[in-house]
């Protein structure tokens, strides 16, 4: 079974770990819907890229069931 040859100093350890954080996604706003986005990504709210439709986007229907009673 492997077992280490030099025990790993605190500030090894410590500048090792520093590495591991977690970084929250950077958004902007698209310039079309203000809807927040990635940047280099079409907008998945109307599908426009650097001012052109790309991805054509379909509405959502809203279908509302009445109930009576």
């Amino acid at each position: 079974m492997g077992v280490p040859k030099k025990r790993r100093s605190k500030s090894r350890k410590k500048s090792r770990v520093s590495q591991d954080k977690l970084v929250s996604p950077i958004l902007a706003a698209c310039p079309q819907c203000k809807a927040p986005i990635m940047p280099h990504f079409a907008c998945p709210k109307c599908g426009y890229y650097k001012g052109k439709q790309v991805v054509i986007v379909k509405e959502k229907e809203k279908k509302k069931k009445k109930e009576t009673g």
